[in-house]
């Protein structure tokens, strides 16, 4: 199995959840007793978030890089960026290494495509919905993308930084959520959800939709353990 390098902390309770999934999904997959060969570099979401509200996206790239390079050294054969959000500097971190990194809306693409679905709802911070970076990637790999309205998304996005980020799960948050979703399928037509933020699926659950859901950490952890084990 390769060794996967997590570049996490972004924030650490979609991590560990991440840190899970490889585990389970190798033991799974192998039987036994075996897990996941992975290393972790694990940032301060303190000074990541500081960037990313001040746009300084070419310094949160630098940090991120930087991490990439001391997993590469550490051992790492594939990387995977934990988190939705700061894919909006993939580029860069997968220019400071020679490690493959596997994007996370690429997996998410291809596992709604063979789902058979075309046309989604896509949840995540505001800078995951409003920008074009993870949405094009997405509409590259074949997919209708559609975002809430201006209120649903300031509702999607402090929910993620002001509960799921600080590990704090409320029923009125996941009932907002659920009107959100109600409100994408009915009126905008969505036949599946992307959950495009890996906080996301600690508080959406299946029957919280009446479309199937695309929980982004769960595909890409499924992806990582299948490209770790080609060969």
């Amino acid at each position: 199995m390769k060794t996967i390098g997590l570049l996490g902390g972004m924030s650490w309770e979609s991590t560990a959840e991440y840190y899970r999934l490889l585990n389970t999904l190798t033991r799974e997959r192998l039987g036994g007793l075996h897990s996941a060969r992975c290393v972790l570099y694990s940032v301060d979401f303190a000074e990541i978030e500081r960037l990313q509200a001040a746009g300084r996206w070419e310094e949160a790239g630098e940090v991120l890089a930087g991490a990439a390079k001391a997993l590469e050294a550490a051992g790492a054969e594939l990387l995977l960026l934990c988190t939705n959000t700061m894919h909006k500097v993939a580029d860069h971190v997968s220019a400071a290494t020679s490690v493959p990194l596997l994007h996370l809306a690429d997996a998410t693409a291809e596992a709604v495509r063979a789902a058979g679905v075309r046309r989604v709802a896509l949840l995540g911070t505001a800078f995951t919905m409003e920008q074009s970076f993870y949405k094009d990637r997405l509409a590259a790999g074949g997919l209708d993308v559609l975002v809430p309205g201006e209120e649903g998304r300031r509702t999607v996005h402090r929910v993620i930084y002001e509960e799921l980020c600080a590990g704090v799960v409320r029923e009125e948050s996941r009932a907002a959520y659920r009107e959100i979703i109600r409100e994408l399928v009915v009126a905008g037509g969505a036949e599946g959800v992307v959950l495009g933020c890996t906080e996301i699926e600690l508080l959406v659950r299946p029957e919280d939709s009446p479309v199937p859901l695309f929980p982004t950490a769960r595909l890409h952890a499924e992806a990582a353990v299948a490209r770790a084990l080609e060969g």
